[in-house]
């Protein structure tokens, strides 16, 4: 269920490996195939990489131009995760094809690149839909409030449901915060949960305090049962539930304005109106 790669304090989510596997084996096999014709394809694959990385960047900033224009500067803050795939691959296919069309020798090599790394993503996804055919649901465990309440998680289920894993010492945590925080108050039939990992309350409240924080369903888990349940140890992440109570969506990062409001539009389309409305 785990759907990262821990290193110490380090986490990669296994997505972002696939796709960093995949664009180096298409590499790999580009340039294998132009050495053995005897021409240079290193700076056109790296050309269709940057071109790819921009679409995709550029692509999600216009979708979602309304929250990062409130804040231009973050367009440029790529942490938040805000790509569009499939513009990238596009963009950059175009592009190795428009070179292709100038050197009939860099035909084969562009052809292969993308063919490779297209391969890999194809199976990588498929599989990953394979193993994740048994929904994972919101884990029946009880947490305290922090006013000293038991607080069944499970019980959220009935409308969709947005829980946060984070701690007051984790950077990215503090920064994502105030989106949080927004969302709460712009999303009243979605329950976003905070559930601490580690700290008491008195941590937790006084860090509210010093960064003018009012969030509601702030809950305590000093034994980090949560993370263990869901298969997460890094912070932040941030895991979607539809309404019936099912992981639909994980993020594992920041998130800026941009991808919360991209996940919770998408969540919420997938929960009927008559459910978004119910209260845990």
């Amino acid at each position: 269920m785990n759907q990262s790669l821990q290193i110490g304090p380090l986490s990669l989510p296994y997505s972002v490996l696939l796709a960093l596997f995949a664009i180096a084996l298409g590499r790999w096999v580009a340039r294998w195939m132009a050495k053995a014709a005897g021409i240079e394809a290193e700076p056109t694959l790296m050309r269709m990489l940057f071109v790819g990385l921009f679409a995709a960047r550029l692509a999600f900033v216009w979708q979602w131009h309304e929250q990062y224009f409130d804040a231009p500067l973050s367009i440029l803050d790529i942490r938040d995760g805000g790509w569009e795939p499939t513009a990238g691959v596009v963009a950059a296919l175009l592009f190795g094809l428009q070179r292709a069309q100038r050197d009939a020798g860099m035909r084969k090599p562009v052809f292969a690149a993308a063919i490779t790394t297209g391969m890999v993503l194809m199976l990588g996804g498929f599989a990953s839909v394979l193993m994740s055919t048994t929904p994972v649901p919101l884990p029946p465990l009880a947490l305290i409030s922090l006013n000293g309440q038991p607080v069944s998680l499970a019980g959220f289920a009935g409308k969709p449901t947005v829980v946060n894993l984070w701690a007051t010492w984790c950077p990215p945590c503090v920064r994502e915060m105030p989106v949080m925080q927004q969302a709460q108050t712009a999303y009243p039939d979605v329950n976003i949960v905070f559930v601490n990992q580690g700290e008491d309350s008195k941590a937790i409240t006084s860090f509210l305090n010093r960064h003018s924080l009012t969030l509601r369903n702030v809950l305590l888990d000093p034994k980090r049962l949560t993370g263990a349940a869901l298969g997460h140890r890094a912070l932040p992440t941030t895991l979607f539930f539809d309404a019936q109570g099912k992981l639909a969506d994980t993020r594992i990062g920041e998130l800026s304005q941009a991808t919360l409001t991209q996940r919770l539009t998408s969540l919420r389309a997938d929960s009927p109106p008559s459910q978004q409305l119910t209260s845990p």
